[in-house]
């Protein structure tokens, strides 16, 4: 499958951007108030969106940093929501590619490492319209 493609203007400059991406306290303030980020590559990048569910059922549970070129460009790998019980343990892996713009930051999320069969469609529908709403809530946080 290609790779799941997706572009925002974020209205603060790009060292914002990147800090609420790799800041835990900024990363809490709009995306996951529980979680686990550890700005290094290899450190941890966990986001418990249900944090009373039992373990390895909580959310993006053992994502790690794979690149950290500050500001402009970060990587992490990211598994799948535990409805899809078949794939959940698999890893896909999410570039966010900043610029300067006349706006803000030019934001552009790539999520790569698709496979094909069994749940896999249905995992790459599911981030499409996930990473539409987390980049429509990082823009709303920039914007109030």
């Amino acid at each position: 499958m290609d790779d799941l493609i997706l572009n925002a203007t974020v209205p603060a400059p790009p060292a914002d951007v990147w800090a609420a991406w790799t800041d835990p306290p900024a990363v809490a303030a709009w995306l996951c108030p529980d979680c686990k980020v550890e700005p290094q590559v290899g450190g941890a990048f966990e986001m418990y969106f249900m944090a009373d569910a039992p373990e390895g059922q909580r959310g993006s549970e053992g994502g790690t940093f794979l690149a950290l070129e500050a500001p402009r460009h970060l990587a992490f790998s990211w598994n799948f929501p535990p409805h899809l019980t078949s794939i959940r343990d698999a890893r896909t892996r999410v570039d966010l590619r900043l610029s300067a713009a006349p706006e803000g930051t030019a934001l552009e999320l790539r999520q790569s490492g698709w496979q094909r069969g069994g749940e896999w469609p249905a995992g790459r529908a599911y981030f499409d319209a996930a990473w539409r709403r987390v980049l429509h809530a990082l823009v709303a946080h920039f914007s109030s």
